[in-house]
């Protein structure tokens, strides 16, 4: 469905946003790009539907170039920007439907369908309360709706759950797995990466404008590393095989590579009886991958 190839964008001064990048999106998939602020998630996407021009390298849209037709991507594409939506003046409600019928709905079809999306997102009650008056969570959710009441084939979601609830979070990951299940693709920018962990087919970690790695987030989490949990108040010398270190209070968190487990709890077991060894989430192989240029160059490319 989307196919970029070498992709940089160069803005005045020098400063690469984006630095040779590769990557594709298929029908049905959840691609979630991640990376720190400044990465260049979103003058990836901004390319995509034509509101930045690349300074080399190709995107290929359902075939098409939209670099030369930005017209036409943007009606087969549903964007959700990371600024807030524009509500003032206007509902939740009215400001869905408007732009369901700009992208083509049937007014009846929008209806329900903004209906169905405020049920689904437990976000009735303030349907009709002014724009103006919204929290930033639920401006948000109303963002949300706003980019998928008509989606297009390919939906992309500049972190669509700041300032969301817990609650209400979940239910925007449902309407994600939705999207992917009619066949959609989707393309997922968020740094709440322990719940979108759950929606996400593919993972493509960006840092510094390159990717340093893809992959599925079983595989890159796969990649032989453990956390190490111990409850220790004193500060104890950690061994060389230790990967990174972190402290929580009395709790000390140890990576570790899966070779060297049975070393970790061996020392762990020296020092207390409260201690645990699991696999690392997919957060800390991105905070692993975006802090620890050693990583960086030695992080497999996972097909």
């Amino acid at each position: 469905m989307l196919h970029i190839d070498n992709l940089t964008k160069v803005y005045r001064r020098g400063a690469r946003a984006n630095d040779g990048i590769s990557l594709a999106v298929a029908s049905g998939e959840v691609l979630g790009l991640l990376g720190h602020n400044g990465a260049g998630k979103t003058t990836l996407l901004n390319q995509v539907v034509g509101l930045a021009r690349p300074t080399a390298g190709t995107i290929t849209l359902l075939g098409r170039d939209p670099v030369a037709e930005p017209a036409w991507a943007r009606s087969v594409c549903s964007f959700q920007p990371q600024a807030h939506a524009p509500l003032t003046g206007v509902t939740m409600r009215q400001a869905i439907e408007i732009i369901g019928g700009i992208r083509g709905g049937h007014r009846r079809a929008v209806q329900r369908r903004t209906a169905a999306l405020l049920a689904a997102l437990n976000i009735e009650e303030w349907a009709d309360q002014p724009g103006e008056r919204l929290s930033g969570g639920v401006r948000r959710l109303t963002a949300f709706c706003m980019a998928i009441v008509e989606p297009g084939r390919l939906v992309m979601l500049d972190e669509p759950t700041n300032d969301v609830d817990p609650v209400r979070r979940r239910l925007l990951w449902e309407q994600v797995r939705v999207l992917a299940a009619e066949g959609r693709g989707v393309v997922l920018v968020t740094h709440n990466i322990a719940e979108a962990e759950r929606v996400i087919d593919r993972v493509v970690v960006l840092d510094h404008g390159r990717v340093t790695a893809t992959g599925t987030p079983a595989a890159l989490a796969a990649d032989r590393h453990m956390r190490l949990e111990l409850t220790v108040p004193a500060e104890p010398t950690v061994p060389a095989w230790s990967l990174r270190t972190s402290r929580e209070g009395d709790r000390l968190i140890v990576t570790v590579a899966e070779e060297n487990a049975h070393l970790a709890v061996a020392w762990a077991q020296s020092l207390t009886s409260r201690f645990s060894l699991n696999p690392i989430s997919l957060e800390e192989v991105y905070v692993t991958l975006t802090e620890n240029p050693e990583v960086h160059r030695n992080a497999a490319l996972v097909p």
